[in-house]
């Protein structure tokens, strides 16, 4: 027998639905025909299986309709909408316009990345304001269009439980989420423990960070059973398809609870996001800690990390020659690529890499153009080890929010004042000296010297909380410092100093020229529209001391630190909302660095440094509050009061303020500015120097360290002005398709509704983008049934179409444009993810089998005439499926143009020819032919080489580990640890094992496979 599945000569063809004579009642599809005997004879995949049946056995399905009929071309949109939606491409967003929100192209960047990695897991470390949450809520949508999407965890700080940030934010994408208390959290593990199953109703829900305690993860309190199961304990382990960590930082210490109990959660999920809007340095460790929980696999250990990133130096390097266009430039950039070529992971990973071989060839040409260095600067950051598993947008790639305004302000000591403060740094320098090494002293002394610089009338019960040893409450303020545990055995050897320093300070004199400087800024910021003013402070007792006296001032006056009930917070920051005339109305709002982590304030445009910290990012951080997307005013006022004499004003006056972070969000070197961090610490807590060889160190860094931050600055500006060098969004609109468009998934409903319900009626009306569909009881009831057969969904927009095809209501207000849902918050938004596109979608894509079109363009490029064409599925198998729409025809330009026309195209006249001849059909096959076996090779061979480059470095940090391990292992005395270490290399080879065949199976598992979808004609009439 010969095979003539292609030929189209037989009474059946491949997709048609077919019933055996001898069972009408059980459908199947056609999936080959042959021919060669006395009768053909066709493969028929029914009840599960394949089976062969003569064509005599067979009849058409009753319900199957004719395959090749000449559609609309509306009808034909409608179809390709539908095959876009039954089967969706990692090359095209089906996020786009699916939430409440104002659609900006930069959001969807990490939906890309996500979609294309070859593992869901993404670090989105964004500058503030750029709209994380958002971000994780589009990769929700995206996720859900591509398979089911039934549970989604969801982690944050407490603060924004009690905020409800997260529930309202997932409200504007349709999503109703749970939030988890300790009871509730308790419920939900003792059910799983019984039942083998997370509870239905917080399938979707969000837990604070609050609960990640030893009893949630061990079931255990100090080591001693609690009687009830603790994660550990269950088996299997809840899995969530969806795992979203909020404020990741918080996780960055693996010898926490909350890092374990959070790397519990993920080890298990389909998917994971990690949000984190603190720049993460390389030398903290912070982010390999990071990325190893997000990506074990990638990430294996610290060696495997460095690995990775030592190309990066040389890649930054060669963007920088680029970027500053000096001097040999050209030279400069091919040296910096060199270096990275010849690293370990270069080596193995880039030297093959078509484009690290391209950038290589283009800086080569001494005719490289401005266009050229572009394009090699974009090339070389995605060649960046880490580029695919961690998003940067910074405010700056994006353009400015607003205008910011910084005014220093100094206000002087008095006399007795003076003298208390040098008293204070007197005592310091005397304690550290006698009790040097002490950490625990230094961190006191050091904030007892700051709360000093920052107000004086805060010191008295900051030095009787040391004294009681209450130091938890410093930790909670956010101070710089991070230090886990103080010594109380420290505090006797100083005691009697610290005695002397609060009898001085009780006879203080009372004049604050600060706290003046504050009431003036106050009190005019009262007349102006926006009257709101935040005011930040790292000391609480500085802010109480302000609660104090601006109350007594008339002014209404709330404050959140650390110790803040979370209720109480919400509650303050709903009254700091309020117009000035409400009587509940807040006019200041004092924090502490930690007191409005996460939460937006962009209706405030005013922000009052009562103090500074020495870390320029917790500046960023606290401006960011007000500077954000969403700030309605033009410019936003930053006041710093200073303190001449003090060490801050020094470190603002020489350093903070030649950063530049008050003017502009800082938008290059976060590694310097760690270390700039860093060294201000060093140099301001070193007993050691005289004050004038301080200043002369913070001007040396000031030199040394900020110009180079600066240089860095001017580049990119030059970036920015002269080349247009901004963060594209080629790829966003590359992965926009037409037929996901809000225009396209009405014509598919509509198209959907004609057909199923029938009749002239007009089932969607409205003149603007805010719409009403009508639909009788019993046309309800058609999609009711339709519905049914959707696969089972959780999703809140699932619930209510449900709810209204099943009520009376005949009516419902929809919107197929996000920006217009936005504004009728009562209106359904219509996406791609929503019941009715699907049923919609599922219904076209059955009814119609390769249909036909024939069309009317317009065109002065393409000769006039008229063009057969078919249109192909190209399904891509290997690390990770993608499914494209591929034109072909027998004219190159009109297969590079057909999709584009089809969008715009108009029904040709009914006399046009409608059905390609055999000659012709056969000559358009051989021309996919061509391109499919073209295709498929480059696609196997780039398939091989991630597998080869991704088993290099698999062996690589297997050896390493190994090698550790190993090391580990012959040091080991007891018999214990030497077990231990044994099962740890079985563990490590078994995995390495595992996953090398997996990768050897995905490289053989790469392939394109074909399917017919559709075929016509476009006719070209020459732009008449």
């Amino acid at each position: 027998m010969s095979d003539t599945s292609s030929a189209f000569t037989t009474g059946f063809q491949l997709g048609d639905a077919v019933t055996a004579k001898s069972q009408p009642d059980i459908t199947g599809v056609v999936m080959n025909a042959m021919t060669g005997a006395a009768e053909a004879q066709y493969v028929v995949f029914m009840e599960g299986a394949p089976k062969t049946y003569y064509e005599s056995q067979l009849q058409r399905a009753v319900d199957s309709k004719p395959v090749s009929q000449r559609i609309p071309v509306e009808r034909f949109n409608a179809y390709l909408s539908s095959l876009q939606i039954e089967h969706p491409s990692a090359s095209t967003l089906y996020s786009l316009h699916s939430a409440k929100i104002e659609s900006i192209p930069y959001q969807f960047r990490p939906v890309l990345k996500f979609i294309r990695s070859d593992r869901p897991r993404l670090l989105i470390a964004d500058g503030v304001g750029v709209g994380k949450t958002i971000e994780a809520g589009l990769i929700l949508k995206e996720m859900q269009s591509r398979r089911d999407l039934n549970s989604v965890l969801i982690i944050c700080p407490k603060p924004l439980i009690v905020e409800k940030k997260w529930q309202a934010e997932m409200q504007r994408f349709d999503e109703r989420f749970t939030q988890l208390d300790g009871k509730e959290l308790r419920h939900c593990i003792d059910e799983f423990a019984r039942e083998g199953e997370w509870p239905s109703q917080h399938s979707k829900t969000i837990l604070p960070y609050s609960l990640l305690d030893e009893a949630l993860l061990s079931g255990t309190a100090k080591g001693q059973r609690l009687g009830r199961p603790g994660l550990e304990q269950l088996d299997p382990p809840p899995r969530f398809d969806l795992v979203i960590v909020d404020e990741a930082h918080h996780v960055r210490n693996p010898s926490t609870l909350k890092h374990q109990a959070v790397k519990y959660f993920c080890d298990q999920a389909d998917a994971v996001v990690f949000l984190t809007a603190t720049p993460l340095e390389m030398e903290s460790g912070d982010l390999y800690e990071l990325l190893h929980l997000l990506r074990p696999d990638l990430i294996v250990d610290r060696p495997s990390f460095e690995h990775m990133a030592a190309p990066n130096a040389h890649l930054n390097r060669a963007i920088g020659a680029l970027r500053g266009c000096c001097e040999n430039w050209r030279s400069d950039a091919l040296d910096a690529i060199a270096e990275a070529g010849e690293t370990p992971w270069g080596r193995s990973m880039l030297a093959r890499n078509p484009i690290f071989s391209a950038v290589k060839a283009t800086l080569n040409r001494c005719d490289a153009s401005d266009e050229d260095r572009v394009r090699s600067i974009k090339q070389l950051e995605g060649l960046h080890s880490f580029s695919g598993i961690i998003n940067r947008t910074r405010r700056r790639d994006i353009g400015t929010f607003t205008i910011r305004r910084p005014e220093t302000i100094e206000a002087e000591f008095t006399e007795s004042q003076r003298r208390l403060h040098d008293r204070v740094l007197d005592l310091q320098s005397k304690i550290l000296q006698s009790l040097h090494g002490n950490t625990s002293v230094k961190f006191m002394m050091t904030t007892i010297r700051r709360q000093a610089a920052s107000s004086l009338f805060g010191l008295v019960p900051l030095l009787e909380d040391i004294l009681k040893r209450r130091f938890e409450e410093l930790r909670q303020d956010g101070l710089d410092e991070d230090i886990e545990s103080i010594d109380h055995r420290a505090i006797e050897q100083i005691e009697d100093q610290v005695r002397q320093v609060i009898q001085d300070a009780s006879n203080l004199d009372h004049t604050d020229a600060k706290l003046h400087s504050l009431l003036e800024i106050l009190l005019e910021r009262k007349q102006l529209p926006n009257y709101r003013v935040m005011v930040f402070s790292a000391f609480r007792h500085t802010l109480t001391y302000l609660h104090e006296q601006l109350s007594r001032q008339g002014l209404r006056v709330g404050v959140v630190h650390g110790g803040t009930p979370d209720e109480d917070r919400v509650q303050m920051r709903q009254r700091f909302k309020l117009p000035c005339e409400a009587s509940e109305a807040l006019d200041v709002l004092l924090f502490s660095e930690v007191g409005c982590e996460g939460l937006d304030y962009q209706f405030c445009d005013c922000i009052v440094n009562y103090d500074l910290p020495w870390n320029p990012m917790r500046i960023e951080q606290r401006i960011g509050r007000i500077d954000r997307r969403g700030q309605q005013s033009e410019c936003v006022s930053i006041y710093n009061l200073i303190t001449p004499g003090t060490v801050d004003a020094e470190i603002y006056q020489r350093c903070l303020k030649r950063i530049g972070v008050f003017e502009r969000e800082i938008g290059a070197g976060e590694e310097i500015l760690g270390k700039i961090t860093r060294t201000l610490h060093d140099i301001a807590e070193n007993q050691q120097l005289t004050e004038e060889e301080r200043r002369e160190q913070l001007q040396q860094l000031a030199d040394n360290e900020i110009r180079l931050l600066q240089e860095k600055q001017e580049l990119e500006e030059k970036q920015f002005d002269l080349l247009g060098l901004q963060v594209s969004n080629t790829d966003v609109d590359d992965a926009t398709s037409f037929w996901l468009e809000p225009a396209a998934l009405q014509n598919l409903v509509t198209e959907y509704l004609e057909d199923r319900v029938g009749g002239s009626h007009e089932f969607i009306s409205g003149g603007t983008d805010l719409k009403t569909l009508r639909l009788s009881r019993e046309a309800r009831q058609l999609l009711l049934e339709d519905f049914f057969r959707l696969p089972a969904d959780r999703a809140e927009s699932f619930r209510r179409w449900k709810h209204w095809l099943k009520d009376s209501d005949q009516r419902l207000a929809i919107a197929f444009r996000s920006e217009c849902a936005a504004e009728a918050p009562d209106a359904t938004l219509i996406t791609p993810q929503h019941p009715l596109v699907r049923q919609a979608s599922a219904y076209i894509n059955d009814v119609l089998r390769e249909p036909v079109v024939v069309c009317e363009v317009a065109s002065t490029e393409i000769p006039p005439g008229s063009y057969p064409f078919v249109i192909y599925e190209w399904k891509y198998d290997g690390l990770h499926q993608d499914l494209r729409l591929i034109p072909i025809a027998k004219d190159d330009d009109v297969t590079a143009e057909l999709l584009r026309w089809l969008e715009t195209a108009s029904d040709a006249s009914r006399s046009a020819e409608t059905i390609l001849d055999d000659g012709e059909l056969r000559e358009l096959e051989d021309r996919h032919y061509r391109l499919w076996a073209e295709s498929r090779k480059e696609h196997c061979d780039q398939m091989a080489r991630i597998v080869s480059f991704q088993k290099e470095s698999l062996d690589a940090s297997h050896q390493a580990a190994s090698e550790v391990c190993l090391a580990q292992l012959k040091m080991a005395k007891d018999e214990k640890i030497r077990r231990m270490r044994r099962k740890q290399l079985e563990n490590a080879e078994a995995a390495y094992q595992r996953r090398s065949a997996e990768l050897e199976q995905m490289a053989g598992r790469a392939d394109i496979v074909t399917r017919l979808v559709a075929r016509g004609t476009v006719i070209v009439n020459g732009g008449q």
